[in-house]
């Protein structure tokens, strides 16, 4: 099992999970994060961390989000790590209050 990152994250881009992530298992993509399965220890310290709520650990991944397990696993491969937190993208934060959170 791993921990993954959801399409809620895509156009916010909120980087609090990475600064409680303690092997480095995000990737930082152009709108989105994701995390590397590989890396990953599932210690779920990131999931709580999520204002957007678009981390699962795969256990309690919703059945119409079960792609994202793939996806995150092809996209990290691409990306490069990220281990510090960095400013959410332009309009992350309508972007939230559209998913209402």
């Amino acid at each position: 099992m791993t921990i993954v990152v959801t399409d809620n994250c895509q156009g916010c881009r909120f980087t609090e999970c990475v600064t409680v992530c303690p092997v480095a298992a995000f990737r930082l993509g152009e709108s989105m994060l994701y995390i590397d399965p590989a890396v990953c220890i599932d210690c779920s310290a990131c999931v709580p961390k999520c204002p957007v709520n678009a981390i699962f650990d795969e256990f309690d991944l919703p059945e119409d989000k079960r792609e994202w397990v793939e996806i995150n696993a092809r996209e990290s491969l691409l990306k490069p790590p990220i281990a510090i937190q960095h400013a959410p993208l332009p309009g992350a934060e309508q972007r939230r209050a559209e998913l209402g959170f």
